[in-house]
C-alpha cells in the first residue's frame, strides 16, 4: 500500500474515532442523570411535639444533589417546611464541584406547622437525581410516620403550705399523669427531679428542693412535668416566698496568707496552674477553683441514694462558736483594694483546735478526700439528693461508700484549703445546691414542712 492509502485509512480510523466519542457524548449527555439519592430521617424524639428536632441527611455521590425538599403530610394538610436547590454537576463531566451530601435540621412541630392535629402525621423527604437536557427522573422519596401528641401531662399540688426562704429548701408533693416521663422542680438553671413517693398512690411523686441564695422572685420556683415529646406542664406552687437578706464581710488578704494556702492547693489540685503572681493564683483558687469544687458537688448530687436514710433531726458540732453565717458576701480585699468578691456558702464553726467533728445525720459518705478550696472533706449522702459537707479536716477518720451514724466522728477541724484558721465548714446541700444548715438543725422546721408533707412514707422521730 503507497503513502496515500495508508494516509486515507488513517484519516477514516480517526474520522470513525471521533464519530465514536461524539455518539458516545450526545448518549451520556442524554441519558446520565445522577444516582438514586440516599435519604435518612432521624428525629430527636419518639413522636412530634410543639417542636421535635428531626434531622433529615441526603446523599448523592455521582453529579451531586439537585433539588430537596422536606414535607410534613397529615390527611389533607401537606406542607413544606424546607427545601434546598443544588446545581449539580453537568452529565459530561466526571470531576468537579458538587454537592455530594446535605443535612436539614428541622423543628417539626404545632409552632412551625399550622393545623397538625394529634394523631399521626408522616414526614416526606423528598431529593430529585440530577437531570438531562432530555431525562427528568422521578424523586426519591423517604416517609416516616410519627405519633402526634400536643397535649401535656396532668400535673396536680397535692402539698399544702408550700413557704420557702431564699438559701433555704423545700419539699412539694404532687400528682403527675401517665404521659409524663420526667418531672420535678425547676429553679433557673437548676433541676430537682421528683420521685415515687413511698406508700404513695399511682401517679403521687415528691421533690426535694433547694432555694439559691440570691433567688429574687418565688414564681421562679417551678413545678414541671413533660412528656417524651417535650409537651410541658408548669405550676408555681409556692404560696409564700421569704426574701430574707445576708450580711456582707472585708476579708483581707496578706502575702503571708496567700504563701501559706496558695501552694498546697496547687500541689493537691493538679488541674489549677500557677499563675504570674501570688495574687493571681489566689484568685485563680478563689474563683475558678471554686467553680469547680460545685460541679463536682452537683455532679454527686445526681448521684444520690433513692431512698431516706435518716429520720431524725441534724446534729451540729458540739460547743462551737458560729464564725461565719451561711450566704456571707465576702469582698476580698488586698493591700487596701478590693480584689475578688464571693459567697460563703455555709457556716464556720470553731472550738478547740483538732476538734472531733460529727456526722449531721447517718448516711454514706460518698466523698472523702482533698476538695480544692474546702481542702480535706468529706460529704455524706443522706438520701433523695440531701447531703451534708465538712470542710478544712485536718484528719479524715471515714473513708467512700461507708455508713456512719448521727454523731459518728468524720475527722477533726483543720486549716486546709482555704481556711485562715483552724475551724469546720459545714453546709448542707440538695443536688448540689448550697443551702443553709439551720433549718436543718430545727426538729420543728423538719416536722412542719418537710415530714409532715410527705406523711406516713417518712418516718420522722424528732
Amino acid at each position: 500500500m503507497d503513502g496515500e492509502g495508508r494516509r486515507e485509512k488513517r484519516g477514516k480510523k480517526l474520522r470513525w474515532i471521533i464519530g465514536a466519542v461524539l455518539v458516545a457524548l450526545v448518549v451520556v449527555v442524554t441519558f446520565r442523570v445522577g444516582s438514586a439519592p440516599q435519604i435518612s430521617i432521624e428525629p430527636a424524639l419518639p413522636g412530634i411535639g410543639r417542636r421535635t428536632p428531626v434531622a433529615v441527611v441526603f446523599e448523592e455521590s455521582s453529579r451531586g444533589l439537585g433539588r430537596i425538599q422536606v414535607e410534613l403530610v397529615q390527611g389533607q394538610l401537606s406542607q413544606v417546611v424546607a427545601e434546598e436547590e443544588y446545581r449539580p454537576r453537568a452529565a459530561w463531566k466526571f470531576w468537579g464541584p458538587r454537592i455530594a451530601h446535605a443535612e436539614l435540621e428541622l423543628e417539626i412541630g404545632s409552632d412551625t406547622v399550622d393545623g397538625i392535629e394529634p394523631g399521626e402525621a408522616t414526614v416526606r423527604a423528598s431529593a430529585w437525581p440530577a437531570p438531562t437536557w432530555l431525562r427528568r427522573p422521578d424523586p426519591v422519596v423517604q416517609e416516616l410516620s410519627l405519633p402526634v401528641r400536643l397535649i401535656p401531662p396532668a400535673l396536680e399540688v397535692v402539698s399544702m403550705q408550700n413557704y420557702v426562704a431564699r438559701g433555704g429548701a423545700g419539699v412539694v408533693v404532687y400528682r403527675v399523669g401517665e404521659s409524663a416521663v420526667r418531672d420535678g422542680v425547676e429553679i433557673e438553671a437548676n433541676w430537682f427531679p421528683g420521685y415515687p413517693l413511698p406508700g404513695g398512690d399511682s401517679g403521687e411523686r415528691f421533690s426535694l428542693y433547694g432555694v439559691p441564695f440570691d433567688l429574687e422572685n418565688g414564681d421562679e420556683i417551678r413545678l414541671i412535668a413533660e412528656d417524651d415529646v417535650l409537651n410541658r406542664s408548669s405550676r408555681s406552687f409556692v404560696e409564700r416566698f421569704f426574701a430574707k437578706g445576708y450580711k456582707t464581710d472585708n476579708i483581707q488578704i496578706t502575702d503571708q496568707f496567700m504563701e501559706k494556702v496558695v501552694p498546697a492547693i496547687l500541689e493537691q489540685t493538679p488541674g489549677i496552674k500557677s499563675r504570674d503572681s501570688l495574687l493571681e493564683s489566689y484568685l485563680e483558687i478563689n474563683g475558678e477553683l471554686r467553680r469547680q469544687n460545685t460541679e463536682t458537688l452537683t455532679a454527686l448530687g445526681e448521684s444520690s441514694r433513692r431512698e431516706f436514710l435518716w429520720d431524725r433531726p441534724f446534729f451540729t458540732m458540739p460547743n462551737a462558736q458560729v464564725m461565719s453565717a451561711f450566704a456571707d458576701r465576702r469582698t476580698y480585699v488586698y493591700e487596701g483594694e478590693p480584689v475578688d468578691q464571693q459567697d460563703h456558702l455555709g457556716f464556720d464553726l470553731a472550738s478547740v483546735r483538732r476538734a472531733e467533728v460529727p456526722a449531721a445525720n447517718r448516711g454514706i459518705v460518698v466523698l472523702a478526700r482533698y476538695l480544692g478550696i474546702y481542702g480535706n472533706a468529706v460529704v455524706i449522702d443522706h438520701g433523695y439528693g440531701l447531703m451534708s459537707l465538712y470542710g478544712h479536716l485536718s484528719s479524715l477518720e471515714v473513708s467512700e461508700g461507708q455508713t456512719v451514724e448521727r454523731g459518728q466522728t468524720v475527722g477533726r477541724t483543720g486549716e486546709t484549703g482555704l481556711a485562715g484558721g483552724d475551724h469546720l465548714h459545714f453546709t448542707m446541700l440538695v443536688r448540689g445546691e448550697s443551702v443553709t444548715p439551720v433549718e436543718w438543725w430545727d426538729a420543728k422546721w423538719i416536722r412542719d414542712r418537710f415530714a409532715a408533707k410527705l406523711g406516713e412514707s417518712f418516718p420522722f422521730k424528732p
